[in-house]
């Protein structure tokens, strides 16, 4: 089984701080095929994305972006984005050092 696990696990409301993966990705991994893992992992490291961070100008994964009916980001607990330009989508690394609302 591939995983992007590093082992520093933390969960930071509802993102693992280590790997960056969303809680409900952490449970559902072992059910994923070898490519929609390697596909996840791809798209969490950048290697795959669809636009760059507003935040950090690294490249970041957006599912909705990318034609799917939800994304990553709707499974986390709600950050404070008021600081940012209104349509601003950031990676997980970002997204994840934004306080909560």
């Amino acid at each position: 089984m591939k995983t992007p696990c590093i082992g520093l696990c933390k969960n930071n409301n509802g993102i693992c701080s280590g790997c960056h993966r969303t809680m409900n990705e952490l449970t559902t991994w072992s059910a994923m095929s070898d490519d929609d893992q390697q596909q996840r992992i791809d798209e969490i490291r950048g290697t795959q994305s669809t636009h760059l961070c507003s935040q950090c100008g690294q490249p970041a994964f957006c599912d909705i972006s990318a034609g799917r009916s939800t994304c990553w980001c709707f499974e986390l607990d709600k950050r404070d984005t008021s600081g940012l330009k209104l349509g601003s989508c950031l990676c997980r690394r970002c997204l994840e050092k934004l306080p909560l609302r």
